[in-house]
Formats: C-alpha cells, structure tokens, sequence
C-alpha cells in the first residue's frame, strides 16, 4: 500500500475519495439541478480536495464565469472549512485564498507564496517574489 492510502485511511479511516473540479462546480454553481443533487451528496461525505483540483476551479470560476476575487474566495474558503473536506496542506491553501483576493496573482502564484512561509521559492517572477518576501515578514 503506498504512502498515500496509508495516509488517506489514517485520515478518513478509509480510502479518501477525491473529488473533481466538476464537483465542486456544480455545486458552488447550482445550474444544473440534477448534477448539484449528486455533488452535494458527495460533499457531504469525507471527501479529499487536491490543490490541483481548487486551481482549476478557481481558474474556471475567474476566466469563464467571471467572479469576482472576493466572491471566489467566499464560497472556497467556507468550503475547505468543513469538516468533512480534507487537504494534505490546508493550512497553506487557505492562506493562498487569502492572498488570491488581496492580490492580482494567479492562484498557483498565491499557494507558491504561502508555501515561502516554510520552503525557499524559485522564482524569475517580480510579482510573485515580492509576495513571498512579504509574507515571510508576518
């Protein structure tokens, strides 16, 4: 068994299931009503939400249904809250929510950001870099 299971079993007491964008999608979007029965139902259980997967979701909310920064934060910070939804590094997702609204950054350049708290980034991006020595300093 890989590490992965282990952990997922340790955590959940069982396999972890993840969960895709359209998931999530569907259920912060509610146009379908069929398809937001079924993720609600699924997000209900103890489900396992990776950073990959809330990226594009936060890229597919901005660039196609055109939320606004504040609003996404919203709805995926109370999201990741619940009890039941899980993440390896939530600590340091949902500070990268928190820089997404205040900033203009991408997403993935606001959870490289968090992460400047414990790792040293590399990094060619002005932006990204002045982020990261600012948040070292709080």
């Amino acid at each position: 068994m890989n590490w992965r299971k282990k952990l997922g079993r340790w955590l959940l007491g069982k396999n972890m299931l993840r969960i895709d964008a359209n998931i999530i999608l569907r259920f912060l979007l509610a146009d379908n009503e069929k398809m937001f029965e079924v993720s609600k139902k699924i997000l209900y259980q103890n489900v396992y939400l990776a950073n990959e997967v809330l990226a594009e979701v936060v890229y597919v909310l901005e660039k196609f249904y055109k939320f606004k920064r504040e609003v996404i934060f919203d709805r995926l910070y109370r999201l990741l809250n619940e009890k039941n939804i899980f993440n390896f590094d939530k600590q340091f997702v949902l500070k990268a929510l928190e820089i997404y609204k205040d900033t203009k950054l991408d997403f993935v350049d606001c959870l490289l950001c968090a992460y400047g708290e414990i790792d040293e980034i590399a990094t060619f991006d002005k932006k990204l870099q002045k982020c990261i020595d600012k948040n070292k300093k709080k």
